[in-house]
């Protein structure tokens, strides 16, 4: 969003340490702190990126949150994908405007703002979550960032290995992200779904997931030969001569595995390389859901973290309707 700030918006403060906070402008409405009052009709009016005295001289910053910030700081049942992890996923699965998307894992809802700008309004995204609850926690933040649940986005509750089939044609899916324990338990599905040339990218948070997703994709015979990666990010302290790096660094988050879908019928050309060791059906036992430990996000967590979301987009569908109705 352009120009100056609304009622509705909202609005990230930088205070005088560097403590940030999101506030919703009101009119009338004020931000508290232990030393101070900052009221929201001093900042309704200005332009973006504005320093605004709270009722004690303290100076803020006042910016539109970016879509990373929101992230970072909205209401989650699940863990999120990180921006960083974002980034790379849109640009190693080529998503792209008017693209047809499949996600399944929707958690919190991160990834699907990121995926939604990506292939604007032109392009569709089915998003699969098992959780109810965490389906209402997806469509609240989406809802509440963007002012409104996109028409071209829809939230499926239920298993994509069982109701994909229900929910797309065969072969009309451009991209596909699993974001889930075990996604290769949903790689039938992704092959029928997958239009050829298609591109399916996993994300798995430890070493055993990357091994049987890779082992999984390769099995199949319907894809190019997997690529892994994982995107670690250090920081710079820039400031005169001192120039280092960060203390702290956003390192392993998750790996991310991509391939192509081939055509049907098509035999992979073998590539030469070192004959891999062999595994056991015991290996194998190792990396299963179970095995693995899933972690289960608390039912009374989630329900909170839905309550918020959708608290969330009733403030920006209500704010948005007053915006339309006094122009």
């Amino acid at each position: 969003m352009r120009g100056p700030f609304r009622a509705g918006d909202r609005v990230q403060l930088t205070g005088p340490r560097g403590r940030l906070n999101t506030i919703t402008l009101e009119p009338g409405g004020e931000f508290h702190t232990h030393r101070g009052i900052l009221p929201h009709d001093r900042i309704i009016g200005l332009p973006d990126g504005s320093v605004v005295d709270s009722t004690v001289g303290d100076e803020y910053l006042a910016l539109r949150p970016l879509l990373s910030d929101f992230v970072m700081s909205m209401p989650r049942g699940a863990a999120i994908v990180y921006p960083k992890d974002a980034a790379q996923i849109l640009l190693v699965g080529d998503i792209f405007p008017g693209a047809r998307v499949v996600e399944a894992g929707v958690g919190s809802g991160a990834l699907s703002l990121s995926l939604l700008r990506a292939i604007g309004p032109t392009g569709t995204l089915v998003s699969f979550e098992r959780r109810e609850e965490f389906a209402r926690i997806a469509r609240g933040n989406v809802t509440a960032f963007l002012g409104l649940e996109p028409p071209h986005w829809s939230v499926r509750v239920g298993d994509l290995a069982l109701d994909l089939g229900d929910s797309v044609e065969a072969g009309t899916v451009d991209r596909m992200v699993l974001d889930m324990l075990a996604p290769w338990e949903c790689l039938d599905a992704a092959t029928r779904a997958l239009a050829p040339g298609g591109v399916i990218v996993c994300y798995v948070a430890t070493a055993t997931q990357l091994s049987r997703v890779a082992e999984g994709i390769r099995s199949t015979g319907a894809f190019t030969d997997p690529e892994s990666s994982e995107t670690m990010i250090r920081g710079w302290h820039v400031e005169g001569l001192a120039v280092r790096p960060d203390h702290r660094m956003v390192a392993h988050t998750g790996f991310l595995i991509s391939a192509r879908r081939l055509a049907p019928g098509t035999v992979l050309p073998q590539l030469k390389r070192k004959v891999k060791p062999e595994y056991s059906d015991e290996d194998v036992e190792a990396w299963t859901p179970g095995a693995l430990g899933q972690r289960q996000a608390s039912a009374k967590r989630a329900r909170k973290a839905a309550r918020q979301a959708e608290s969330g987009a009733r403030r920006a569908l209500g704010e948005n309707h007053s915006a339309e109705s006094s122009a």
